[in-house]
């Protein structure tokens, strides 16, 4: 799910502005993972291994401060989003952070679900 460019989208158009891989910056990455909400998100993503709508995640956050969440996430170089039809789908830009981060993000992931398991058993 890279996208060529970080072209504004067309004036009328669904399609929505994402950083380029070369635009990715590190210090963007850590703060969109740094929030448990956004941590949460990738964590699915992640397990899903596929592309996920907006509306398939409980969240215990208001409507807008979701689309907040999704739109850091996208900004940072995490996630890609695409409108199909109405649904706005999110995927993880696995390609993009490997190639600039290699290991952040499986490490990141790794490190989420040892402190979930470890908060479920206790």
């Amino acid at each position: 799910m890279t996208p060529a460019s970080a072209t504004e989208p067309a004036v009328g158009s669904r399609s929505l502005a994402h950083p380029a891989r070369d635009e990715i910056r590190i210090e963007s990455v850590l703060h969109a993972l740094s929030d448990p909400v956004r941590l949460y998100i990738v964590r699915e993503l992640a397990a899903a291994e596929a592309e996920l709508t907006c509306s398939r995640f409980e969240l215990p956050v208001t409507k807008s401060t979701t689309t907040h969440h999704f739109r850091v996430l996208r900004e940072s170089g995490i996630v890609q989003q695409i409108y199909r039809g109405t649904a706005k789908m999110n995927g993880l830009r696995r390609e993009d952070l490997e190639a600039l981060f290699p290991g952040l993000l499986e490490t990141v992931l790794e490190a989420a679900n040892r402190q979930a398991d470890r908060l479920d058993a206790s």
